[in-house]
C-alpha cells in the first residue's frame, strides 16, 4: 500500500476532467493538482517549449512527494519524449495509450478520427499508438486550436452558436471521412461532449481520454500494489501557475461539483 498522493498536472484546467475521473474510482486517493494557467495552452508552442514546461510540470509535482505523474494533457503526452518519462523516480501515465486502447476496442469499422491541439496533431502520436495496437485502422485527424480558449472562457453549453460553429467547422472533414470513433484528445474537450454528440447525431463513439487514463491509472495502482489503504475520503490539492480568484467558478465546470480542497497560486522554475 501506498499512502502517497497521485500528481496530476495539465496546461490549464482540462486536465481535471481526469481528476473527476479520478475520484470518482480512487476516492480514497489523495490528488495534487497542477494547472498551468498561466501559459495555457501549450498546443501552440513550439516542441521545445512544451518539453520545457513539462518539464517543470514534472519537477514541481515530485517535490510533493507523489507516487505517480498523470499528464493530463494531450499536448504533453504527445509530445514528452519516452527516454525522459521512463526514468522518472515514479510511474508516469499519459492519455495516449490508454484512449488509443479504448478506441481500437470501440471502432466497429476501423475509421478512427483524433482532434486535439496543433501539436498534438502534427505529433500523430495517437495514430501511432493505435497502429501499434490494430492494423486495420484508419486515422484522420484534425487540429482544433479554438476549443481550449472557447471552454476556459466558460463557452461550454450546447447551445452556444459560437461553440458549434466552431465545433462543426472541426468536425466536417471527419464527417466527410465516415469515422465511427472519435478520440477528444484534449482533456478540455469531453466538457464539449454534448456539442461533440449532437452535431455527430450521436453515430460516433467518443472517446474521453480523462476516463481511459483514471482507469489505467487504477489498474497500475492494483497491480503493483500501491492503492492508498486509508478508509476516508481523499483530499485533493489545487495549484495554478495564475490568479485563483476565478478558480473555483471555472474548476467546478470541469469537475462537475463544487471546489473542496486547498487552491494555491505557484511559481515555476
Amino acid at each position: 500500500m501506498d499512502n502517497r498522493a497521485i500528481g496530476v498536472f495539465d496546461s490549464g484546467l482540462g486536465g481535471l476532467t481526469a481528476v473527476k475521473e479520478l475520484k470518482k474510482l480512487l476516492p480514497n486517493e489523495n490528488i495534487v493538482y497542477l494547472g498551468d494557467t498561466g501559459r495555457v495552452p501549450y498546443g501552440s508552442r513550439s516542441r521545445e517549449t512544451i518539453v520545457r514546461y513539462a518539464k517543470q510540470d514534472i519537477d514541481f509535482l515530485l517535490k510533493k512527494d507523489i507516487k505517480m505523474v498523470v499528464a493530463a494533457c494531450g499536448t504533453v503526452s504527445s509530445t514528452l519524449p519516452k527516454e525522459f518519462s521512463s526514468k522518472l523516480p515514479v510511474p508516469y501515465v499519459d492519455i495516449v495509450l490508454p484512449a488509443a486502447q479504448e478506441a481500437c476496442a470501440m471502432s466497429s469499422r476501423g475509421r478512427i478520427g483524433v482532434v486535439g491541439t496543433n501539436a498534438t496533431l502534427k505529433s500523430n502520436a495517437f495514430g501511432k499508438a493505435m497502429r501499434g495496437i490494430r492494423g486495420d485502422i484508419h486515422v484522420y485527424g484534425n487540429p482544433c486550436p479554438l476549443l481550449v480558449h472557447l471552454v476556459e472562457n466558460g463557452m461550454i453549453e450546447p447551445e452556444n452558436k459560437i461553440t458549434s460553429l466552431t465545433v462543426q467547422m472541426y468536425l466536417e472533414p471527419l464527417i466527410q471521412e465516415k469515422i465511427d470513433t472519435l478520440i477528444l484528445g484534449c482533456t478540455h474537450y469531453p466538457i464539449l461532449y454534448e456539442t461533440f454528440n449532437r452535431l455527430l447525431d450521436y453515430k460516433v463513439t467518443l472517446i474521453d481520454p480523462g476516463r481511459c487514463a483514471a482507469r489505467y491509472v487504477r489498474n497500475i495502482l492494483m497491480k503493483d500494489g500501491m492503492i492508498a489503504d486509508r478508509q476516508e475520503a481523499g483530499t485533493t490539492e489545487y495549484n495554478v501557475t495564475d490568479e485563483t480568484e476565478t478558480f473555483n467558478k471555472t474548476a467546478s465546470i470541469f469537475l462537475g461539483e463544487q471546489v473542496t480542497g486547498s487552491v494555491n497560486r505557484v511559481e515555476l522554475l
